[in-house]
């Protein structure tokens, strides 16, 4: 298999972990960043390829460059993704050595499987969703786009996380949920019962708090 040249968009934070996998991979080659400015910690000696501009936008299609987002926030990394994607830019799946996906799984585009992911069989990750490192996505979930499933998380069978929600870290979902779009699920929480759109969930069992 030939490499895809990679351009990661943002690279601090989340972004220097997703590097880290991506140079383990043999399919795809992480040539240079796009951030607000250059880096001065730069551990994987990325050449710098200004902000997001229609130069930047051009330079990538005409060499036909894909991208990643090394974004955690929802809000920003949807935004930047519909608008990546409305320049008809590319995206890969980043997929750390580490991961265990089931080869029944239905993926979309722009996704990050960190170190020691779970996907098991026939579950649904959409578009731009990042499953942090050692989350378990049981059989028959459906993730929809711009979600983040902290590190430890675990989501039961047939879950469905609605578009932009967060799951915190270590949070357990109980088989069968639906969790709306936007809603926000605290640190080491346990969800037994459905949550709708806009709400924050906190505790063991999981309450609402607050709207979001």
């Amino acid at each position: 298999m030939s490499e895809s040249k990679v351009i990661l968009v943002g690279y601090s934070g989340h972004g220097l972990a997703l590097a880290d996998s991506i140079k383990e991979q043999n399919s795809h080659q992480l040539i240079g960043y796009i951030d607000q400015q250059p880096k001065e910690f730069n551990p994987f000696k990325l050449d710098y390829f200004g902000s997001d501009n229609p130069d930047v936008f051009l330079r990538i299609k005409n060499n036909q460059f894909k991208v990643i987002l090394g974004i955690g926030d929802n809000v920003l990394r949807s935004k930047i993704f519909n608008q990546y994607n409305s320049e008809k830019i590319s995206f890969i799946n980043a997929i750390d050595s580490t991961s265990n996906l089931s080869k029944y799984i239905t993926c979309g585009i722009g996704n990050f499987f960190s170190r020691n992911t779970i996907v098991n069989s026939f579950s649904t990750i959409s578009n731009n969703c990042i499953l942090n490192s050692g989350c378990i996505i049981e059989h028959e979930c459906f993730i929809e786009s711009h979600v983040h499933i902290a590190p430890g998380a675990v989501l039961c069978g047939n879950v469905k996380v609605g578009a932009h929600s967060f799951i915190g870290a270590n949070s357990t979902i109980k088989q069968g949920i639906s969790i709306g779009k936007n809603v926000i699920v605290g640190a080491g929480s346990v969800v037994i019962n459905d949550i709708p759109d806009y709400e924050i969930w906190v505790g063991n069992p999981a309450k609402k708090i607050s709207n979001v």
